[in-house]
């Protein structure tokens, strides 16, 4: 009989202590700390999102009735729901952002190899926002609209995968198209995104950064056309036209050429418009370059429907943060789980297994290839399944 590590001991090999404590000496995140570690606070919460637990009672009561396994676990210190809220309150949410982007490095490598369905060789990102309601009595400082807060969740997918390469929370008023300011420019990589970031001068920075963009056009959008190429319109394709914009300020701010492409959708009856800097790509795989941006809803409605992040164990600024920045570390270190054993199954069958043995001793790969054998007998699913697309 196996009578090692506990399941959810096995899920979090991946973190390693040394890397742990580098983010946590970067913030001071343990000084004069004597009890209740950020090593103890961070097993609480991942333990919340992998399990589902509703709130710091339900995190504490569960821990609690285990308290024999928890040693063995990696917890040294005992469990309570104030000492955990005070710890989401005051250590630096920054310490599991820092965690979460070293995991992401790590789980891009694993998927980089990944061909992508366009057949394309460079990267391609998909940029976008969710927007996450809150109550403004209890969360006043994510001020909204007159009666509500929110936060926004803004990420940028690497669709190879997919693995958030950058991920940022801010309030619900922060303009998305401030958000290209924040990204690092990779040269030669496709940026896709929808019209909400047209902004002519910082299409253009990426433009000047070799980097190339499909970006939806807006409606009033002012286009002189140069040149137009073929098309087959059996494809949905109504235009593919090369020129520049009209418009004093877009002139100014975008003076190079570009090119303009029109699709029209027969499923929903919709002409849709395109803009890309990229002048060689077939015109079919600038809209298919749009089309893919879906994974990265599919990435919203995910987290949103299976992690802990639309309501919150506390109510504060960096309380909130440090939970969603714990979720994004759930979510990667399961991914590379699935890349590592080699899955065939989804990140959400993964997940529901999981929460069911975290307190185990079984070893992982035995456990989810048992758990494939049944998924294979069982019928059709319709939840939403982020690698099956």
């Amino acid at each position: 009989m196996y009578s090692g590590k506990t399941v959810f001991s096995q899920v979090l090999e991946g973190i390693h202590l040394q890397e742990f404590g580098r983010c946590v000496e970067r913030y001071k995140g343990d000084y004069k700390v004597r009890h209740f570690s950020c090593w103890d606070q961070f097993l609480c919460m991942a333990f919340a999102q992998l399990t589902f637990r509703e709130s710091l009672r339900d995190i504490e009561t569960c821990l609690r009735s285990r308290s024999g396994q928890l040693y063995h676990m990696g917890f040294r210190s005992p469990i309570s729901r104030s000492t955990l809220a005070d710890a989401n309150e005051q250590r630096d949410w920054r310490i599991y952002a820092d965690l979460g982007q070293r995991l992401i490095a790590k789980a891009r490598r694993l998927y980089g190899g990944d061909p992508l369905s366009l057949g394309l060789e460079e990267t391609v990102y998909a940029l976008d926002s969710s927007t996450i309601d809150l109550c403004l009595s209890l969360f006043p400082w994510a001020h909204f609209r007159s009666a509500k807060a929110a936060i926004k969740l803004h990420t940028l997918l690497d669709l190879r995968g997919p693995i958030p390469s950058f991920v940022q929370v801010t309030d619900g008023k922060f303009p998305d198209v401030h958000m290209i300011d924040s990204l690092s420019i990779e040269p030669g990589a496709f940026y896709v995104m929808d019209r909400g970031y047209l902004d002519f001068a910082r299409l253009h920075l990426l433009h000047r950064a070799r980097a190339y963009f499909v970006i939806r056009a807006k409606a009033n959008l002012s286009f002189r056309r140069r040149r137009s190429r073929p098309i087959q319109r059996s494809t949905g394709l109504r235009s593919d036209h090369t020129g520049v914009f009209c418009g004093h300020y877009a002139r100014k701010d975008y003076p190079d050429p570009l090119r303009r492409v029109r699709y029209h959708d027969a499923e929903t009856d919709r002409t849709l418009v395109f803009l890309s800097n990229h002048m060689d790509l077939a015109a079919e795989t600038i809209c298919a370059l749009y089309k893919s941006r879906w994974q990265v809803e599919l990435f919203f409605k995910w987290i949103k429907g299976h992690l802990r992040i639309k309501s919150f164990y506390g109510t504060s600024a960096n309380a909130v943060k440090t939970q969603v920045w714990i979720a994004i570390c759930v979510y990667t270190t399961i991914a590379i789980l699935k890349k590592q054993l080699n899955l065939p199954q989804s990140l959400h069958s993964i997940l529901q297994v999981l929460s069911v043995n975290a307190f185990e001793k079984v070893p992982m790969a035995e456990l989810l290839m048992n758990s494939k054998s049944q998924d294979e007998t069982t019928g059709a699913c319709n939840q939403l399944l982020l690698w099956d697309l």
